[in-house]
């Protein structure tokens, strides 16, 4: 292989992956001067001169004539006068020898290092390149296409058949994919693993839910509606707290639309997800209220310090306040970056209730704080809820459930 035939292949293939000429020349000139300093030992009296369109090639090493019995014959930049003259007849001590290496006398195996080289000098360019283009694109959504289900994992491609990584712990529980799919999601982080890039893709992050409420309101977009907060369960429910600093902009209104016409095809893309919008304001309570809609507060304790609030409600509204699971209640906390405690408020005949602190030597004091963190802090709170209600809203087992229940009851029986 001439020099003309590895530089124009190199140049077809750079081509390809769209590396640019300077990149190309670049790449060329850091591999023929490793092959001249594998050669030579050196590379510092030798000049590149490389043309990609036509596949030229100059290689020129320098060398300063020196007489045949100096003390500097031996070094890589200085030429004996005897040898200059074989060159050229008329060369003198003091002068500069120019003389052209073609790339045939590295040898075969050294040119084709050379290309194997360049090859994989290209391939790893394009791989930094991949990763700087998807590093600048963390946080934004993008669309690829399903080409390989696995266990732990689904595999997808983008327009230029990059592979990207959509991993089971980033899909919303409702997904389910099929090769040829188009899905959208955000990149999520990118990753340098072994010299290849790792593209993590999500669709259970809050700021992909962030960034379809920006596709989808024009306000949002434009930043008169800004986005304070997004707290999500994916697949199930989500609370957007939202703001806006123009007051002729309800930003709730706008973020829902008319009838729902913009929300809609938000909660299509999550899978159904449940998306409360709230109204964003710096007035605590109020925020707190609004977080735990739809339920109705009657009042609220703040405890700034411990970051804990105590929130009193009607016994009919405390189930709404908490939500299937307890869901309610635990993306209203992380909204506003505090505990809340739920609270029954006191009812008619309470003098006959009993606080649950008052059983502290018969239950654990972790049985009784799981049960106020779903609401039910007094005995009659708990023996009005069913054994199958407390199992699904509590994280105790069946036979502790039995044995508070049985405590309880004992003690009104009495």
């Amino acid at each position: 292989m001439n020099s003309r035939e590895l530089i124009e292949s190199f140049a077809e293939f750079a081509r390809l992956k769209n590396i640019d000429r300077p990149t190309m020349i670049r790449i060329l000139e850091d591999v023929f001067r490793t092959m001249i300093r594998k050669k030579y030992g050196t590379d510092e009296n030798f000049d590149v001169i490389i043309n990609v369109d036509n596949g030229d090639l100059e290689i020129i090493r320098f060398r300063e004539i020196v007489s045949d019995d100096s003390e500097d014959i031996w070094d890589v930049d200085k030429i004996p006068l005897s040898e200059a003259q074989k060159i050229e007849a008329d060369f003198e001590e003091g002068e500069e020898v120019a003389e052209p290496i073609v790339l045939e006398d590295f040898g075969r195996r050294v040119v084709q290092t050379a290309r194997q080289t360049l090859i994989q000098k290209v391939k790893d360019l394009e791989k930094d390149l991949l990763f700087q283009k998807y590093k600048e694109l963390v946080g934004e959504i993008i669309v690829a296409e399903v080409y390989q289900i696995l266990g732990k994992e689904i595999l997808l491609i983008d327009q230029e058949n990059n592979e990207l990584i959509l991993p089971k712990s980033e899909q919303i529980p409702k997904d389910r994919f099929r090769k040829g799919d188009s899905v959208k999601a955000i990149v999520h982080r990118v990753e340098m693993v072994n010299g290849t890039p790792r593209i993590i893709l999500s669709r259970t992050s809050p700021a992909f839910l962030e960034r379809l409420f920006e596709n989808e309101v024009p306000e949002v977009y434009d930043g008169l509606i800004i986005i304070k907060k997004v707290v999500r369960e994916p697949g199930e429910r989500a609370k957007v707290a939202v703001e806006s600093y123009d007051d002729r902009i309800d930003p709730v209104g706008a973020c829902v639309g008319m009838k729902g016409s913009r929300i809609h095809s938000i909660v299509r893309e999550l899978e159904n997800e449940n998306i409360d919008v709230i109204n964003y304001t710096d007035n605590l309570d109020l925020y707190i209220s609004r977080a735990l809609s739809p339920a109705k507060i009657s009042s609220i304790k703040v405890d700034e310090e411990d970051k804990r609030v105590s929130v009193y409600l009607k016994p009919d509204q405390v189930s709404l306040a908490i939500g299937k699971g307890g869901q309610n209640i635990k993306l209203a906390g992380r909204l506003v970056g505090m505990e809340i405690d739920v609270f029954r408020e006191s009812e008619e005949f309470e003098d006959e209730d009993i606080d649950l602190s008052e059983f502290d030597d018969e239950i654990e004091e972790w049985v009784i704080e799981e049960l106020r963190r779903v609401g039910l802090d007094t005995a009659k709170s708990v023996l009005a809820v069913s054994k199958e209600e407390l199992l699904r809203r509590t994280e105790l087992e069946e036979e502790t459930i039995e044995e508070v229940l049985q405590i309880l009851k004992q003690e009104f029986e009495q």
